[in-house]
């Protein structure tokens, strides 16, 4: 048996789950907690159950957090090439689509759950699940958890207890609390990567609509953020990752008059144009035309919300009314409302600042001994494996150093 450090880690999410297996890897005595019945419950929901596992692009820039340069130095020693080769020597093959996304070769997140808890098994980690690890205490040497009536003393913590999102996969931000007694600033805890809420009545007919677009999000006349990407109209908003993409900033101007502008020719302006241009003068309906770039649901709604009949055609169609409809196809406003709920959402904002942790170590500035891996931290990428690929790289930093007792 290792005679090596005691290492606790609470959380057996991605990021909790590659801290255990890199510090049983240094040699450490590894005890790791979490609230549910089997390890990586979380995985199970990433990428609609295929595990968007990572994604080759990613860099600081994409991410949205308190320290940029922070986050730089974590991707640089620890990036997508790293994680990824790390995975496969778990027994986790990946595959990159062509824009970056990555996933297992089985496209099944269960299997990733699987192929991690054989890995912890292997790596003789203690797993204690359905344990509930309600406090950190530090000692003179080292530190004790708390665990209902148990108390472990280890010498050091990786926390990798995540935020607020998922709170039935048992996300529900208790150990921050824990955190904000060590000392630990606590940025605002809100919805992320979830549907945001619009008054949908002037586009109610499109609901099920999926199309690419770009979609920009306002404060008044102020742009806020803006995206590209795939965008789903609902009952009660918009969906998609690209709506999903800006629900952080509907979450951080709650109390601000927001608006939704969708640009539906995003891709396929000219393409339109072109197609105008070739067929004017033509008995050919304008809304055929306009489904030769939109999906069929949206040319006739597109018509009445330009004020143009339904059975117009470019023949009959004026330079003011195809200018009319261009502009509108540019910038369709919807006002927003607010976002889906913890329970809807993919990520939470907020937690511990990540200049509060050492970039090459995550250990805490504020509690010696103490790593912060994953979702706790006030990091948050796009939809596509950014997040993932930020929790599998602060766990196998943290782990790494928590061993080292570095």
């Amino acid at each position: 048996m290792t005679s090596g450090p005691r290492v606790g880690v609470i959380g057996a999410g991605p990021a909790g789950i590659m801290a255990a297996l890199e510090a049983a890897g240094q040699g450490a005595r590894v005890l790791l907690f979490d609230t549910n019945p089997m390890v990586g419950r979380k995985l199970l929901v990433t990428g609609n159950g295929r595990c968007n596992i990572s994604n080759t692009q990613a860099a600081a820039a994409r991410y949205a957090t308190d320290d940029p340069a922070a986050l730089g130095l974590i991707l640089e020693r620890c990036g997508p090439g790293q994680v990824l080769q790390r995975l496969a020597e778990l027994g986790i093959p990946t595959y990159a689509t062509a824009d970056g996304w990555c996933y297992p070769l089985s496209d099944s997140a269960a299997t990733v759950a699987d192929a991690l808890a054989a890995a912890l098994a292997l790596a003789g980690v203690r797993v204690h699940l359905q344990t509930l690890v309600s406090d950190l205490v530090p000692r003179a040497r080292g530190l004790e958890l708390v665990t209902g009536g148990q108390r472990e003393r280890v010498d050091r913590v990786v926390v990798a207890t995540g935020g607020k999102a998922h709170p039935a996969l048992g996300s529900k931000g208790r150990f921050l609390d824990v955190l904000a007694r060590l000392g630990h600033t606590i940025l605002p805890v809100l919805p992320a990567l979830t549907a945001i809420d619009c008054d949908m009545r002037p586009l109610h007919k499109l609901q099920g609509v999926r199309l690419d677009a770009g979609l920009a999000l306002y404060s008044g006349e102020e742009l806020l953020g803006r995206t590209l990407g795939n965008v789903l109209f609902t009952q009660t908003g918009l969906s998609g990752p690209a709506a999903m993409d800006l629900s952080y900033l509907v979450s951080t101007h709650a109390d601000e008059p927001l608006t939704a502008r969708l640009d539906l020719l995003a891709l396929h302006r000219q393409a339109l144009l072109d197609l105008l241009e070739r067929l004017r003068g033509q008995a050919w309906p304008l809304g055929v035309a306009l489904g030769a770039v939109l999906p069929a649901k949206a040319p006739p709604v597109m018509l009445a919300l330009a004020g143009i009949p339904a059975e117009r055609t470019l023949a009959q169609a004026s330079d003011a009314e195809i200018e009319r409809l261009m502009t509108l196809l540019g910038r369709v406003e919807l006002r927003v409302t607010g976002v889906r709920g913890f329970q809807f959402a993919q990520l939470s904002t907020g937690g511990v600042p990540l200049a509060e942790v050492a970039p090459d170590t995550l250990e805490s500035r504020r509690a010696p001994g103490v790593h912060l891996a994953g979702e706790t931290l006030n990091v948050m990428g796009p939809c596509g494996g950014y997040n993932l690929q930020f929790a599998w790289a602060t766990g196998m930093l943290a782990g790494r150093a928590a061993a080292a007792g570095t």
